[in-house]
C-alpha cells in the first residue's frame, strides 16, 4: 500500500468500479500522487485530478516516472541550484563541489558529487571528510537519484546515514493563473508547507449553537476573507529587517555565513506579503542557470494568515517577476514528507524532475 512518502511520485491504482456476476470489476489510473489520507487518495492524472476512496482501492503502487531526466539536465539544473543558494566557502575535488556557510542549511553545507573527481570514488570520499573537518563541521554530501547512486554506495559501506528524501521538482515558466488553480480554500490547504493546520477552531462552528451565534461567525468568518483578499506582494532587491526576522525563526537564526547564502546572486528578489500593513508571508526568488532558471525557496506565511491563498499569491509574483527577467522554467527542493507543500506545487504545475539524499558521516 501506498504511504506518505509517495505524495509526489507516478502511481497506478487498481480500483473497485462495481460488481457483476458477484464478481468484482476492477479500472486502473495512473498518474501523479497529490494527496495521501486514510480516507481516500487524490491523483493528478492526464484527463484531471481524480479522488479515489480507499475503500475502492483494490492495489496501488509506485512506478517509474515515464521519462527520467539525462544526467547532463540533472547535472545542469543541480548547477543552477547550487548558484542559487551559494555557500560562501567552497572547494573542489575534480568536478565534485564543497561547500561550507557554517552549518546553515544542508544544501549549503554538503559536497555535490556531479562529474568526475578525478580521483578514485574512495579517496574522493576520504577528501570529503578530510576537507570538512578541516571546517570543523560534520561531512555532508548530496547524493542526487539516480545519477549519484554509486556514490550512495560507497556511502552506505562505510556507515553514513540518509537524511528524508528531497525532491527537486520544476514547472514550466508562466505559471498557471491563480483563477485556474482551484478554489481559494483548496489553494489555502496547501499553505501549511511551513506548518501544522489549526483545525481546532472549525471544529467548534459543529457545536449544536444557536442561528444568532452562528450568523455572527459567518460575519466574522466573511470579515477574515475579505482581510485576506487585501493582501499585497511586493518585490524588493534586499531583504528587510521583517523579512529575515521571519527566515531567521524557520531556519534557527541568520549568521553573516546565512546571509551570504541569501544575497550573493546577482539576480534575486525577497517577496514580502502584507496585510493591513503587517508582514505575513515571504518567499524567495532567483535567476540561476545562464538565464534559465527560477529558483524559489522560502516560502513562508505566519500561522495566523495560512489557510488563505497567501503562499500561492507570493509564487506567483515570483514567478511573474522571473518570466521578466527571461527564466523559462522553475525549480524548488522540498522535503518528500512535506505532503502539504507538495500538494500546493502540484497544483501549480510542479512535477519531481529528481530526488536527491543528504548523507551524514558517522561521528
Amino acid at each position: 500500500m501506498l504511504r506518505q512518502q509517495d505524495v509526489g511520485h507516478r502511481i497506478v491504482v487498481r480500483r473497485i468500479v462495481g460488481i457483476r456476476e458477484g464478481r468484482p470489476l476492477f479500472s486502473d489510473a495512473l498518474g501523479e500522487l497529490v494527496e495521501l489520507s486514510e480516507t481516500h487518495l487524490t491523483l493528478a492524472t492526464a484527463h484531471g485530478p481524480l479522488r479515489v476512496p480507499v475503500t475502492q482501492v483494490h492495489r496501488a503502487k509506485r512506478v517509474p516516472p515515464t521519462r527520467r531526466p539525462t544526467a547532463a539536465a540533472v547535472v545542469a539544473l543541480e548547477r543552477a541550484a547550487d548558484e542559487a543558494w551559494p555557500a560562501p566557502t567552497r572547494g573542489r575535488i575534480g568536478d565534485w563541489l564543497l561547500r561550507s556557510a557554517d552549518g546553515w542549511t544542508g544544501r549549503a553545507n554538503s559536497a555535490l558529487p556531479i562529474g568526475d573527481p578525478d580521483r578514485p570514488l574512495a579517496a574522493a570520499v576520504d577528501e570529503v571528510e578530510r576537507w570538512y573537518a578541516e571546517q570543523g563541521q560534520p561531512a555532508m554530501i548530496n547524493t542526487p537519484l539516480p545519477l549519484a547512486a554509486p556514490v550512495g554506495t560507497e556511502l552506505d559501506a562505510r556507515g553514513w546515514t540518509a537524511r528524508p528524501p528531497t525532491l527537486v521538482q520544476t514547472a514550466p515558466l508562466p505559471l498557471p493563473a491563480p483563477s485556474s488553480v482551484g478554489t481559494p480554500a483548496a489553494a489555502g490547504r496547501a499553505d501549511l508547507a511551513g506548518g501544522q493546520a489549526d483545525l481546532a477552531g472549525g471544529q467548534a462552528d459543529l457545536a449544536g449553537g444557536q442561528a444568532g451565534a452562528a450568523s455572527g461567525r459567518a460575519g466574522a468568518a466573511g470579515g477574515q476573507a475579505g482581510r485576506w483578499e487585501s493582501a499585497v506582494v511586493e518585490l524588493a532587491t534586499a531583504p528587510s529587517e521583517g523579512w529575515l526576522a521571519v527566515a531567521a525563526g524557520r531556519k534557527g537564526g541568520l549568521s553573516d555565513a546565512a546571509r551570504h547564502v541569501l544575497t550573493a546572486v546577482d539576480q534575486v528578489r525577497f517577496a514580502h506579503g502584507y496585510v493591513d500593513g503587517t508582514l505575513v508571508a515571504i518567499g524567495r526568488g532567483t535567476v540561476t542557470g545562464q538565464g534559465r532558471w527560477l529558483g524559489l525557496s522560502l516560502i513562508e506565511v505566519s500561522p495566523a494568515a495560512r489557510r488563505q491563498g497567501l503562499a500561492r499569491q507570493v509564487i506567483h509574483e515570483l514567478a511573474a517577476w522571473g518570466v521578466s527577467a527571461g527564466a523559462t522554467r522553475a525549480f524548488l527542493q522540498v522535503e518528500q514528507h512535506n505532503t502539504a507543500a507538495v500538494a500546493l506545487y502540484r497544483r501549480l504545475g510542479f512535477v519531481t524532475h529528481h530526488t536527491y539524499l543528504t548523507r551524514v558521516a558517522p561521528h
